[in-house]
């Protein structure tokens, strides 16, 4: 929280001269008021670099200026003219700079050299890079490999994470959990049962094709800002938009076109959603169950009076399984109920029903609002069942589309990088590699965070991200956290994860993907996949921030060279200075995906992984597109709480950060500066509970399991949201969750409904 806090309602619209005040205003606190904004002429070109942040797709005919405000942001973080040396490291002891905020550590600026941490001291101090790779590798060689867990941020390109992904098998085990287990491992769970595809079947183009859009839980205004572009041209061309999701989000009701310069000097705004339904948290399942209900009940009638009705019956017949057992499910939930649970009346979800059941084409798109909830699968596929009743996957303007986090997380999977040993060709790994892959099951970021507070793990490996910081139960994990053995920080910049550490800890300070990367004099390129699964080339264009940093490639074959026994097959060496031998690699891993993959990689707007259910190639046990019925209504069933104090808190991210990455304590749209203790609170709620606006109050979880768990001092904010429900930023709520409250397929943690209850602090 700064000296200033202030909150204030944001009139303004999405994009506009707020985003064009704030672009400007962070390329000057980094020093880069020139530099920078001339780098952001080649982000996301197609012989540009991708950006660092969200994984929105890249058009073939990238605009002028083709990144958004958080993608310039993020830029701008990583490309700051700001270092950190180890005159500050050998300044400060770690147990002080634990009490600094997020924001203020990767203020500070890029990690620029090797550092170990020192224990007479509390300091880290300078190592080289020989004795860091040795000293690691003797460590990781001294554990048993089940102990060990390698994970991956998100961020990494394809050929990074491919090469760790290696890693971790030949070390011998499958312990790759990434920030997809945070976020949509329920899409991965749900969609190759429902259509044998574990990501979207969605491009670009679709979107131009669309005649309807149902967007649920996901909030493209702070998280993917480039999508209003694809947004603002459907509303242009009278796609309704039809929006589900607790909070009014700015960049879901209007916007204005900050790259266009009639809009700009008009103030001109564009309306985004045609229709704004404010579902409850994990309400979700039971308002998707209402438009299927109005759907099915209008076929009925139809059927029943000898018309065509809504649901595409020669689809359902020809392509998919089990619609009866669906169908009878709907059949047999009462209106009542679906009110109730989803906090939408009958008649709004009616009319939306009607204007999809009159859409040709509709695309069904969705975040981490549905995602993140003990049903979340469930919740997935109910989406999924939804569009198939009308024949929406397999045709233009018609599809799933969830939209992913960070810009490479979904590449990471494409490669290799998951604890799933079934979804890795290990057949292919052991005819190229000549080893025998570990075939256990690996463990996931929710197995991981149990196996370090049980003590199973004993060594932590981190190809980037802030994990301590991004993971649930936080107190509990911080204390687990400096009992384990050895942690490793592959980082460009500090966090607290640096900072909450092992026995023996190193900081190992990489390129960032915007910089130049040179090996052996030769510039080099890596690739990464977008939301809409396109592989897209990038090179860096900025001069690295400093002389003594490694790439990521060359720092995994680092500790690689120096754990592993050799392997003639395997040579680190190469793959570290010549990343197009790593696709090649990757190419005769995964032929049927990467066919050509140095060849392809720099076609404008990518080149498309194959997704067979596009094509109404069902993979799936049937053959079929599968109607998957949920098991009941309610996302969140095990923590509904009779007690009408227990509020449903929804953690969710605010305009001014990318994930953990916090770029100031400003939320715009929100009408919110100079704090992120804020807890928005339903008008009925404040009313209902006698709190005030501005009161300070605390917030406790209200599981009850046994463990206290507690965050203080937010200032009360009445906001429009359905009653019963709060939110919260994230991470800071995420001392509230605990590490069970996930989802119960996925193990995605359940951060959209989290029990708790406000305790006002006394009146002085």
């Amino acid at each position: 929280m700064s000296d200033r806090v202030e909150i204030k309602p944001y009139d303004g619209p999405a994009g506009g001269w707020g985003s064009a005040k704030s672009l400007t205003e962070i390329l000057l606190r980094e020093q880069i008021p020139a530099s920078g904004a001339t780098l952001l002429m080649h982000q996301n070109k197609p012989d540009g670099y991708m950006c660092v942040s969200c994984a929105w797709a890249k058009p073939a005919k990238p605009a002028v200026f083709e990144y958004c405000e958080n993608g310039a942001k993020a830029t701008a973080w990583e490309v700051t003219r700001k270092r950190i040396t180890s005159d500050f490291f050998a300044a400060h002891r770690v147990r002080d700079l634990e009490s600094w905020r997020d924001y203020d550590l990767e203020e500070l600026g890029r990690l620029t050299e090797p550092m170990r941490w020192d224990q007479a001291s509390d300091t880290y101090r300078p190592v080289s890079w020989a004795e860091a790779f040795a000293e690691i590798g003797a460590e990781l060689r001294a554990l048993e490999p089940a102990s060990t867990v390698f994970y991956a941020s998100g961020r990494a390109s394809l050929e990074a994470s491919y090469m760790y992904a290696m890693l971790a098998r030949l070390y011998g085990n499958n312990n790759l959990p990434d920030s997809s287990n945070m976020c949509h491992e329920s899409t991965s769970v749900a969609l190759p049962e429902s259509i044998g595809s574990p990501v979207g079947t969605v491009q670009l183009e679709d979107f131009e094709h669309t005649d309807c859009i149902l967007f649920f839980g996901q909030n493209p205004g702070s998280n993917a800002p480039r999508m209003l572009h694809p947004l603002q041209d459907a509303s242009r061309r009278g796609v309704p938009i039809i929006t589900f999701n607790p909070f009014r989000e700015r960049g879901l009701e209007r916007f204005t076109n900050p790259q266009s310069p009639a809009e700009m000097l008009t103030r001109s705004e564009t309306r985004i959603s045609s229709q704004y339904l404010q579902v409850k948290a994990g309400g979700d399942l039971a308002a998707i169950y209402g438009l299927c209900k109005a759907l099915i009940a209008t076929d009925d009638a139809a059927r029943e009076a000898g018309r065509a009705g809504p649901i595409d019956q020669a689809f359902i017949a020809e392509h998919t399984h089990g619609f009866e057992a669906f169908a009878a499910s709907v059949r047999s939930k009462g209106w009542d109920e679906l009110e109730r649970r989803s906090g939408l009346s009958r008649a709004s979800l009616e009319q939306a029903a009607a204007t999809y059941a009159r859409a040709k084409a509709t695309l069904g798109v969705y975040g981490m609002g549905l995602t993140q909830h003990r049903m979340g699968v469930e919740t997935v596929q109910a989406l999924m069942n939804l569009l198939l009743l009308r024949g929406n996957i397999g045709r233009p303007g018609a599809g799933i589309c969830p939209v992913r986090g960070h810009s490479n997380v979904q590449g990471q999977r494409s490669v290799g990088i998951t604890e799933k040993p079934e979804l890795v060709p290990m057949d292919k790994l052991r005819a190229l590699y000549g080893f025998e892959p570990p075939a256990e099951k690996g463990l996931n970021t929710v197995e991981a965070c149990e196996g370090i507070l049980d003590g199973s793990v004993r060594a932590f490996v981190a190809l980037g991200g802030n994990f301590i910081r991004a993971v649930p139960e936080t107190t509990l994990m911080e204390a687990a956290w400096r009992r384990l053995r050895l942690t490793v920080q592959i980082s460009t910049k500090l966090n607290r994860n640096h900072l909450i550490h092992g026995e023996v800890s190193y900081i190992l300070p990489c390129l960032g993907r915007i910089e130049i990367d040179k090996q052996d004099g030769r510039r080099q390129s890596v690739a990464m996949e977008d939301s809409t699964a396109c592989i897209h080339g990038s090179r860096g264009y900025a001069e690295p921030a400093g002389p003594n940093l490694l790439s990521e490639p060359r720092i995994i074959a680092g500790i690689a060279k120096a754990t592993l026994p050799p392997n003639e097959r395997v040579d680190w060496d190469v793959w570290a200075s010549d990343y197009a031998s790593v696709r090649d690699a990757i190419e005769a891993t995964y032929p049927d995906q990467f066919h050509n993959f140095n060849a392809r990689m720099w076609k404008p707007g990518g080149f498309h992984r194959p997704i067979p259910a596009s094509k109404r190639e069902w993979k799936t046990q049937t053959g079929k597109a599968n109607f998957v019925t949920p098991r009941g209504l309610s996302a969140d069933p095990d923590t509904e709480q009779s007690d009408p104090d227990v509020l449903r808190l929804i953690t969710m991210r605010s305009n001014d950060q990318f994930n953990t990455t916090i770029y100031g304590y400003d939320d715009r749209f929100r009408g919110v500066k100079g704090t992120r203790m804020v807890l928005f609170v339903s008008h009925a709620d404040v009313a209902r509970l006698r709190l005030r606006d501005g009161q300070t109050v605390d917030l406790v979880c209200a599981a009850q399991d046994g463990v206290a768990r507690r965050v203080d001092g937010f200032l009360v904010l009445p906001f429009d949201i359905p009653a019963g429900c709060v939110g919260g930023y994230y991470p800071e709520c995420n001392p509230l969750i605990p590490l069970w409250h996930h989802a119960e397929r996925s193990k995605v943690p359940a951060a959209k409904s989290v029990p708790v209850r406000i305790v006002p602090r006394p009146t002085v």
